[in-house]
């Protein structure tokens, strides 16, 4: 018995001394932070250029794959957020209607959560158009001044229109066919049409002479 006692002893002793070393071993263990996984979201739109109204479908993937949330940023003449879970593979999808006319840009947001940390993709830019009755302009009158500013010549780009402020930047599209073109001129004066091209414009859209052309303003 008198060997056994210190033996007993000593074991407590080791024993005590050495819990508070491993209690905060663990302790440590159990407070260290998640370490987050780098991630990658991409983003798609099935149409650049859509009449007002339209359909367009976003869609994308975020990296590592999994089921989590994605947020879509529409930034234009309206602002919306589109909210989307991803399937289990990290594909999302969703359309969108096109609402007001005008140049839109769309961003996709993969948000951080326990496992992955926050990324965004490449911004995506589409138009959205309405339909515009138009005609042209220009033989018989270059050399003539313009109600903008400068003068009418073979070579002028640009477009007439009566309510639009002077150097306003219209986007025309016709066929496939796209031109950016200043306001420079009032016009035309003829009930149903809103827009008369200069011969140059025209040429470089591929636009008839009268007809319907999309615009976005």
């Amino acid at each position: 018995m008198r060997f056994i006692l210190p033996a007993i002893g000593a074991a407590m002793a080791l024993s005590l001394g050495a819990s508070p070393a491993v209690a905060q071993q663990h302790g440590a263990h159990r407070h260290q932070a998640p370490v987050r996984v780098k991630s990658h979201v991409t983003l798609h739109v099935s149409n650049h250029s859509v009449l007002t109204g339209g359909d367009v479908t976003v869609r994308g993937k975020v990296r590592p794959s999994g089921a989590r949330q994605v947020k879509v940023v529409l930034r234009g003449p309206s602002r919306q957020v589109l909210t989307i879970r991803t399937k289990p593979n990290g594909t999302f999808r969703a359309n969108w209607e096109a609402g007001e006319i005008g140049n839109y840009g769309l961003e996709a947001f993969g948000l951080h959560d326990k496992q992955v940390r926050g990324s965004h993709s490449k911004v995506r830019h589409l138009t959205s158009y309405r339909l515009a009755g138009a005609s042209y302009y220009g033989p018989g009158l270059y050399g003539n001044g313009v109600a903008c500013g400068g003068t009418l010549e073979p070579g002028t780009l640009g477009v007439a229109n009566k309510t639009l402020p002077c150097g306003t930047m219209v986007k025309l599209r016709y066929h496939g066919r796209q031109i950016t073109v200043p306001v420079i001129d009032r016009g035309p004066y003829v009930v149903g049409r809103e827009y008369d091209l200069t011969e140059a414009t025209k040429e470089r859209l591929g636009f008839p002479g009268v007809g319907d052309v999309m615009a976005n303003h």
